[in-house]
């Protein structure tokens, strides 16, 4: 009935929408045309120091839409720059002679855990060059301080602060809240640890649950704390004593600790960049930003045929068409064209994903197998590559991953939801179900599971278990029995993933590109990225095409009452889902 309202609501707004949209569509691309006009490509001065740009978030794919202001929607800025282009854009340098040393402000970090870790690791061989990284904060975050700490020197503003407290995490609970609303959630799963909906059917932390929420986050301090010892040669054991002692609280304390190098307020550092650039004045410091730097060495050699694919797997794994996800109808026809394309010898499959729908994670791994019929695929692990995310990546050649990548989650649950005593306590709405036979009403959402319906769908989700479990016993080489063990829905860090055999080695998407060249036995190749980001004008034109169908719609009922009816269709059935049941965001 929701879907039904929706597309009558449709049909009386569509052809005003496609007014609307169509002048800001042409609004737009006047002013997107006058800016390609005064654009110019950035030209790197023949000395110059590399300013990391953190200021835009470091996201999975580079998206840089320049029909952003055809958004009237819109309130922040759609740029972003993808983990590659910022990897490449580190390597380069490293071997550029215009580059002498590269600059970092860390006011800001907007990126993923792993994101940060891969990063890190490019600075590191950055350095092995002999050029010098500078790292510069008015107040460092935890993780752009571990970012900051693998730099040659790390400065910190007087008045600023460098806190280490340690990593914590937070679940909400609702039980509590579904009880007294008359909300009523069933849970069937396999797995000890799947911890999926935990949340609305008790109102604390299981202990199984605390469990492998303690060790992930452990694994991920462990890193940090590991490389930050090693970088500014302070013992593990002094740092985290510094966090729980609380005894980083002053830029003063910092300095004593070992963690920085020195206090310089924003002239003395640029006094300082200009002396170790060698020159005498601020104007003629040659800065040039790592946005305007990757334009100007990007090079594209179309004349090399040979090309390794990056394929992003990132998102919610769902049924379907989606842009926003990896949805099943939309991400087989992406891997069965690279698999069609002789020019492609071979994959990296990028993975940032807590997984999703269990038959959407089966449908997309069939293609992956035809996939690896034709040629080698490396996956590369990034924040998430849990539950449906771990089932397509199991059967890779290779699977590459970062030490604070959440994997695992080998499990399934499924869930439904009785709401007939909110209608009836809430709203004094009351249901009458009509039904062919015993339980054509099963997952309606109004009446609760009997118990031959629940053990219907524990059987369904056994099944599915058994089958996760085998599929990675013979993607890892592995015995049913000892995947089983490291199963039952537990989350591991890449690092434990590593130690289990649930991965093979530690790199991020550089390594991944760099093993598959070595196994499509490739001297030389050019790198191609699926899927193709949409712009805000692609977007705008999908949604004057649907406004349009709307109105054709608004002049047909009978059209009207079969997409309604399909989407009602769609509705029904049991699913069961393969995905971690919390989106991570340490603090």
């Amino acid at each position: 009935m929701k879907n039904f309202l929706k597309i009558v609501a449709g049909t009386f707004v569509g052809s005003l929408l496609a007014m609307v949209l169509g002048i800001f569509i042409l609004m737009g691309i006047i002013g997107s045309l006058a800016t390609f006009s005064d654009s110019k490509v950035p030209v790197v001065p023949s000395s110059a120091v590399l300013a990391l740009n953190f200021s835009s978030a470091i996201t999975e794919q580079s998206v840089e839409d320049p029909f952003s202001a055809l958004n009237p929607m819109a309130s922040i800025s759609s740029k972003s720059t993808g983990i590659l282009d910022f990897i490449q854009t580190i390597e380069k340098a490293a071997s550029d002679p215009s580059i002498k040393f590269i600059y970092m402000n860390l006011n800001e970090l907007n990126a993923g855990t792993t994101h940060v870790e891969e990063i890190r690791g490019a600075l590191a061989k950055f350095r092995e060059s002999g050029k010098p990284v500078i790292a510069y904060a008015d107040n460092y975050s935890q993780g752009a301080y571990y970012l900051a700490s693998v730099a040659d020197k790390v400065y910190l503003n007087p008045a600023g602060t460098a806190t280490l407290t340690g990593l914590s995490m937070n679940t909400l609970f609702f039980k509590d809240l579904l009880d007294k609303v008359g909300v009523e959630v069933q849970l069937i799963r396999h797995g000890k640890f799947k911890a999926a909906a935990e949340q609305f059917i008790s109102n604390k932390m299981s202990a199984e649950n605390r469990e492998q929420l303690q060790a992930y986050l452990d694994a991920v301090w462990g890193t940090w704390t590991a490389e930050i010892s090693a970088s500014r040669n302070i013992p593990q054991e002094s740092i985290n004593d510094f966090a729980n002692k609380l005894s980083l609280g002053t830029a003063k304390q910092a300095v004593e600790s070992g963690l920085v190098d020195g206090l310089l307020y924003k002239d003395e550092l640029t006094d300082t960049l200009v002396h170790l650039f060698g020159a005498e004045k601020e104007k003629d410091l040659k800065l040039i930003s790592s946005s305007d730097y990757s334009k100007a060495t990007k090079k594209l050699n179309l004349k090399e045929k040979n090309k390794i694919a990056v394929v992003y797997a990132n998102g919610d794994i769902i049924m379907g068409k989606s842009d926003d996800n990896i949805a099943s109808d939309n991400f087989v026809a992406l891997i069965s064209k690279v698999r069609q394309d002789s020019t492609v010898k071979a994959v990296v499959l990028r993975i940032n994903s807590p997984g999703g729908s269990a038959q959407s994670s089966e449908i997309i791994e069939r293609e992956l197998a035809l996939l690896r019929d034709s040629k080698p695929v490396v996956v590369s692990m990034g924040d998430y590559a849990a539950s449906g995310g771990y089932w397509i990546a199991s059967n890779a050649d290779k699977i590459i991953t970062n030490n604070t990548t959440l994997t695992g989650s080998i499990g399934v649950f499924s869930m439904v939801i009785n709401a007939q005593k909110t209608l009836n306590k809430h709203l004094s709405v009351n249901t009458a179900a009509v039904n062919t036979n015993k339980h054509s009403d099963i997952m309606s959402g109004f009446r609760a599971l009997d118990a031959e319906e629940v053990e219907f769908i524990r059987q369904s989700v056994e099944i599915i278990y058994t089958d996760f479990v085998n599929l990675v016993a013979k993607g890892r080489s592995l015995s049913a029995e000892k995947v089983d063990s490291a199963g039952q829905g537990r989350i591991w860090s890449g690092a434990d993933a590593i130690s289990l055999g649930l991965a093979d080695e530690r790199g991020g998407i550089a390594a991944a590109i760099s093993s598959a060249a070595s196994m499509g036995s490739l001297e030389s190749y050019r790198i191609v990225e699926y899927p193709v980001i949409k712009t805000q004008l692609d977007r705008l034109m999908e949604a004057l095409s649907e406004a349009s169908v709307s109105a054709k719609v608004a002049a047909n009922p009978e059209i009207l009452f079969e997409r309604a009816y399909s989407s009602l269709k769609n509705e029904a059935g049991i699913k069961n889902y393969a995905r971690i049941p919390f989106n991570v965001e340490i603090r």
